[in-house]
């Protein structure tokens, strides 16, 4: 009698052996972006002690649902999705403000290092909306969602010196604007700004999902 094979014929697995990775690879995986999704939390709520509590809510929901997750496929964008989704919630709940600390405004988006006071999450993001698309999608990318710059080069089908070259001056930019005072005014549309960077945030994850869409 012929022992098994692992593939009933060319390129056809048998039946219940369906490649799916480990509990422990799939923990090993999801330790590993754990400081990508810290970084990612801090740019979205502005503060340390709130960006770990979402951290620890997103890592609990990706375990929960570790069955879903494709071996071979981004972690770290699969649960970038889920962290941000998590924030949406939370933010309907009211449980975040919406204020940055000086950390994570130097960190994220580079605020002045001697600036005093602290940067509102809503100036943040209307200071964003005024940037070029290309420049404002490459800094969401690489300041808030902690991609690498070859990372956001494949999602943006560029080369990496024009990541780094977008970034740079979106960057200065918003550095300008804040030391200059030139940050658009808080009005009826800041919840329309949040809406709106989220939403790039969200492309910004999907396309890195899925690639051939």
């Amino acid at each position: 009698m012929s022992s098994p094979t692992k593939e009933t014929s060319a390129g056809e697995k048998p039946a219940g052996d369906k490649p799916r990775g480990s509990s422990s690879e799939f923990k090993r995986e999801l330790t590993g972006v754990i400081p990508h999704l810290r970084a990612f939390a801090r740019g979205l709520c502005g503060r340390a002690d709130m960006a770990d509590d979402l951290v620890q809510e997103a890592l609990l929901k990706a375990w929960a649902a570790r069955e879903r997750f494709e071996p071979g496929t981004s972690m770290r964008a699969w649960t970038f999705v889920i962290l941000r989704n998590a924030y949406l919630t939370d933010m309907r709940r009211a449980r975040f403000r919406g204020d940055y600390d000086e950390t994570v405004a130097e960190r994220i988006l580079v605020a002045p290092a001697d600036q005093e006071e602290p940067v509102h999450l809503g100036d943040l993001h209307r200071a964003l909306l005024t940037l070029p698309e290309e420049r404002r999608e490459a800094l969401l990318l690489v300041g808030a969602g902690g991609f690498s710059y070859e990372e956001a080069a494949q999602i943006c089908g560029c080369a990496v010196g024009t990541i780094k070259s977008r970034v740079g001056r979106a960057r200065a930019a918003l550095a300008s604007m804040i030391e200059e005072g030139r940050v658009p005014q808080r009005a009826s549309g800041d919840a329309e700004a949040h809406r709106a960077i989220l939403r790039e945030l969200d492309a910004a994850a999907n396309a890195t999902l899925h690639p051939d869409k």
